[in-house]
């Protein structure tokens, strides 16, 4: 007898359960000891190598976009006043964390995945399990943490860089009162918003570092499967990152009432 064929999908949802699985396993190895220290601080200055430059650079053009937009826009309706404030918690809340996941999953993630890939066709995974040594807890726990808290150190880079980039545009290009710029900010932001940009950015670290490491592990075999990998975990990672930034950006909305209301 033939076997039944299998429903349209169910091999996308076999991948979400394995990747499912494998983030449950990370976060119960992260407990366990001995704590691999010496790996963990390797990944994380190779992230931090690959992402802090073309993460400083990003975040300048992003915090210009959208101050430059967001004072054309007030300009238009007699608002000019809160300027300052639209620009910032536009990029404190969103702009920041996403161009923070953006080059961790595009550079760390699509690196942390090719280093995997590379031990698994070589064997290196397969006979760290023959000795006993667990792969996940020797080197997926590290570059996931890795991902996580080089992420968060980003956010809070690119908050800062953007900031002054949209300060210096909309007060050099726009013409925009400097004191009524800061003071608009500091009228209508509240510290939760620096909060829920850093637990996006934890969230977004912990997504591309399962992902990255989850593809890397399940290589389709040889060089070509590697890199079909990569980039299959950089699109997957893109996509989860959106998803969840709207379901925490809803959520936050309903949670914590907005400054001033």
């Amino acid at each position: 007898m033939s076997a039944p064929a299998a429903f349209p999908g169910v091999g996308a949802l076999r991948e979400t359960g394995r990747m499912f699985a494998l983030g449950i396993d990370v976060v119960r190895s992260t407990f366990r000891r001995p704590f691999q220290v010496r790996e963990f601080i390797q990944q994380c200055w190779f992230v931090v190598s690959v992402t802090v430059l073309p993460t400083a650079l990003v975040s300048i053009p992003f915090g210009a976009v959208i101050a430059l937009q967001i004072g054309s826009l007030t300009r238009q309706i007699g608002a000019q006043s809160f300027t300052g404030a639209a620009s910032v918690l536009a990029i404190i809340q969103q702009a920041s964390p996403i161009v923070t996941a953006l080059l961790i999953a595009g550079a760390g993630g699509s690196a942390i995945c090719a280093d995997l890939g590379s031990r698994k066709i070589r064997e290196e995974i397969d006979a760290m399990e023959v000795l006993g040594v667990s792969p996940i807890q020797r080197l997926v726990v590290p570059r996931v943490l890795a991902a996580m808290l080089v992420s968060v150190l980003l956010n809070g880079m690119v908050s800062v860089v953007g900031v002054m980039g949209g300060y210096f545009f909309n007060v050099i290009l726009q013409d925009g009162t400097p004191g009524a710029y800061l003071a608009s900010f500091s009228a209508l932001a509240q510290l939760p918003d620096l909060w829920i940009s850093e637990i996006k950015a934890l969230i977004f670290g912990f997504i591309a570092g399962i992902v990255a490491a989850y593809r890397g592990l399940n290589p389709a075999g040889g060089p070509k499967g590697v890199g079909d990998a990569v980039n299959q975990a950089v699109v997957i990672t893109f996509l989860l990152l959106f998803f969840v930034n709207f379901v925490l950006t809803t959520i936050y909305l309903q949670v914590v009432p907005a400054k001033g209301s």
